[in-house]
């Protein structure tokens, strides 16, 4: 059912994009940066596309709109988890895809990074989303926090655009080549999931086993 609907969600996103524009890219990422299974993957590299092929809108104007809805998602992630505090997070969390287990692994990167550690969760995979819930739980500054966010979510828009403006120049690719599709999907995921897994998988299991003891 979520692979369906977000088929759906990005066959809408595609067929809307033109008219939709800045405003559009930018409500998408504000979802993607929220608790809504929303892959940034599927909102940026076509805008980008987009951009560079029609000149409807501008790269930097695209980057700019993701930047700020990020930022938007994560400071509602943010101001929820302060407000709402970690024992309600930790009960209820599961009935919003958020589970214990990941908020802990959350909680214990940001426990052991802080704000650097914000920064770099915005160029990480299943982390990007989760991180403003321990950053509200621990009342991390609210500016120094949004600073963090929008520096590290104007990277990866940025590498998001790129990608997306040179998977569009693959004549192949855009010939709907599945091969091809598969090397470019393929080899994105396969870096962002090993920076995933020395940045944050190893971390936390580390953290883990040390709070455990001899």
């Amino acid at each position: 059912m979520l692979n369906e609907w977000l088929h759906n969600l990005a066959a809408w996103y595609l067929s809307t994009l033109e008219t939709g524009g800045y405003l559009l890219v930018m409500l998408l990422m504000a979802m993607e940066s929220s608790i809504i299974p929303l892959p940034s993957e599927v909102v940026i590299p076509p805008a980008a596309y987009l951009a560079h092929t029609r000149g409807t809108m501008t790269l930097p104007g695209i980057v700019i709109a993701g930047t700020i809805g990020s930022w938007l998602g994560a400071t509602v992630m943010y101001w929820g988890a302060r407000i709402i505090g970690r024992p309600l997070v930790m009960a209820y969390g599961k009935y919003l895809l958020l589970s214990p287990q990941k908020i802990a692994g959350a909680e214990i990167w940001a426990n052991r990074f802080g704000l650097p550690g914000v920064f770099i969760s915005r160029l990480l995979l299943v982390i990007r989303h989760l991180i403003g819930i321990p950053a509200g739980i621990l009342r991390m500054d609210f500016l120094k926090y949004s600073a963090a966010t929008l520096a590290g979510s104007a990277i990866w828009c940025a590498i998001l655009a790129w990608l997306g403006v040179t998977a569009g120049s693959d004549p192949e690719l855009m010939a709907g080549s599945v091969h091809r599709i598969a090397l470019w999907l393929g080899g994105f995921l396969t870096v962002v999931a090993a920076l995933y897994y020395f940045f944050v998988h190893r971390q936390v299991r580390a953290a883990r086993a040390g709070n455990r003891g001899p």
